[in-house]
C-alpha cells in the first residue's frame, strides 16, 4: 500500500478509535483528573465547548485512549499482539498513578491492537498507525483547540455525554 494513503487511513482509524472510546467512557462529561477542569474552562473562555474542553483536559492530564492507541501502535510494532497487550497494562498503571478511576486508556489500547491486527491484512503497518496517531492527537490538541472542542462537543451530544455544566 502507498505510505501516504496508509498514513491517512491510519490517522482516520486512530482518530475514530480514541474519540469514540474516550467519549463512550465519559471524558466530555466532567473533569476526571486534576488539571482537566482548568483546561476545559480555559477553552470555554475562548468560545470553545466545555465538553470538548473537558475531553482535551482529560486526555492531556491522564493516559486515556489517545495515549493507549499510540502506545499500542508502538507495542504492536515491537512485539506484535503481545506488545499491544503490554501497552494496555502500562496504560492501566499510568491511569492509577494519575488517580484516574477509568478504563478508557486500557480499552483504547486493546481496541487499537485489534484494529492494527485487522487492518494489517490490507497492508496497513504499525508504523503507519504510529504516525497516524500523532496526526490524530495534533488535530485534537495541537492545531486549534477551540474548533476541536466544538467538534468534540457535538460528538459528545450524539453520545449523550455532554457536560452538565
Amino acid at each position: 500500500m502507498n505510505e501516504i494513503i496508509g498514513v491517512i487511513l491510519a490517522a482516520i482509524i486512530c482518530w475514530l478509535n480514541f474519540v469514540i472510546v474516550d467519549t463512550y467512557f465519559g471524558l466530555p462529561e466532567q473533569p476526571g483528573v486534576k488539571g482537566a477542569r482548568i483546561i476545559g474552562e480555559s477553552i470555554k473562555k475562548r468560545n470553545g465547548d466545555i465538553a470538548g474542553g473537558f475531553f482535551q483536559g482529560n486526555i492531556l492530564c491522564s493516559p486515556d485512549a489517545s495515549a493507549g492507541t499510540l502506545m499500542a501502535s508502538i507495542g504492536y510494532l515491537l512485539l506484535g499482539i503481545p506488545g499491544g497487550i503490554i501497552a494496555a497494562f502500562l496504560v492501566l498503571i499510568g491511569n492509577r498513578l494519575c488517580a484516574d478511576p477509568g478504563y478508557a486508556g486500557t480499552v483504547g489500547s486493546l481496541t487499537a491492537t485489534l484494529l492494527i491486527f485487522i487492518f494489517s491484512f490490507i497492508g496497513l503497518t504499525p508504523e503507519m498507525f504510529i504516525v497516524g496517531m500523532v496526526i490524530a492527537i495534533l488535530t485534537i490538541q495541537g492545531i486549534d483547540q477551540v474548533r476541536a472542542s466544538i467538534i468534540l462537543g457535538k460528538i459528545a451530544e450524539k453520545f449523550n455525554r455532554h457536560a452538565k455544566e
